[in-house]
């Protein structure tokens, strides 16, 4: 099947609202170190369209209730480079759009920009993740992923076609990017983001053992602080504590830019009338103060 339930893990901690998972790619090319589905999908830095999509998409969806909400993309990016020849992301784009079905895309690329003239004639809403403003970060922290400059382009792009957009600024590591919380936050809201997504780093051992290479100035505390948090699904999480510290300070952020705020898989209950993953922007909330 191309169409599937959202349900990782059947993990209690997620608390996304019901939707379906499309993931036009297997795989991603980002080479992101923090990657969970890395750990998971054999060949993941080799990113491959799935056979045969267009076709079975049409089918899948012609059995779908118009308006169901659809992810692209949860374990891969819906935009790798050859997404500007191929183009296949956004032909699932017109099919969802044909079909009556609403659409999330979670992306780290500017070439979603491109489709902002058929995003902006159906209902949808784009999340884009930003972890760092610092080139020099990302460059070891996300290799294969564009720069900063062009996602916060992309944001603005976007929104100023009336597009929904939101910012994952996730996962927040301590002694990488945490210094940044406030940074992030206003220039994502001023690329034009209404909602922030944010969680803390959690550590599966391929992943970290990766960070540590990459910021080996940071390893020894890291380990530490991982060593004294608890284990969940195969992650290590860091000390509840340091993580409501954290994510207090994007939600503190978030309320000063006007924007919406919520977490990822840390556990906590969601706000009324927020979606977590930002899919409660299809609905056209405008008056935010009552969430702030």
């Amino acid at each position: 099947m191309i169409l599937r339930p959202f349900d990782p893990w059947k993990s209690q901690l997620c608390t996304c609202p019901a939707k379906l998972s499309l993931n036009p790619y297997t795989g991603c090319p980002h080479g992101c170190l923090y990657c969970y589905a890395s750990s998971y999908i054999p060949r993941f830095a080799q990113c491959r369209p799935k056979a045969d999509l267009l076709r079975r998409l049409a089918r899948e969806s012609s059995r779908i209730r118009p308006g169901t909400l659809v992810a692209l993309s949860n374990s891969s990016d819906p935009y790798p480079p050859q997404e500007d020849d191929l183009q296949l992301s956004r032909g699932c784009l017109q099919i969802l759009k044909e079909r009556g079905l609403f659409a999330q895309v979670v992306t780290k690329s500017h070439l979603v920009a491109r489709d902002a003239e058929l995003l902006s004639e159906m209902k949808a809403c784009v999340a884009i993740t930003i972890t760092s403003l610092s080139e020099s970060i990302c460059r070891r922290l996300e290799p294969g992923a564009p720069t900063p400059a062009r996602r916060l382009d992309a944001m603005t792009k976007l929104s100023e076609r009336g597009i929904a957009v939101s910012a994952r600024i996730d996962p927040i590591i301590p002694g990488i990017n945490d210094a940044e919380i406030e940074q992030l936050a206003s220039a994502v809201s001023g690329a034009g983001a209404r909602h922030i997504t944010s969680s803390t780093f959690k550590a599966r051992p391929k992943a970290i053992k990766k960070i540590i290479s990459a910021f080996p100035q940071e390893g020894p505390t890291l380990e530490s602080l991982f060593a004294r948090g608890n284990k969940v699904a195969g992650s290590c999480y860091l000390p509840e504590e340091m993580r409501r510290d954290l994510m207090e300070r994007v939600k503190d952020s978030a309320r000063r830019e006007g924007v919406t705020f919520s977490t990822c898989r840390e556990g906590w209950a969601r706000v009324p009338g927020i979606s977590c993953d930002g899919s409660h922007l299809l609905f056209a909330v405008d008056n935010l103060e009552h969430n702030l």
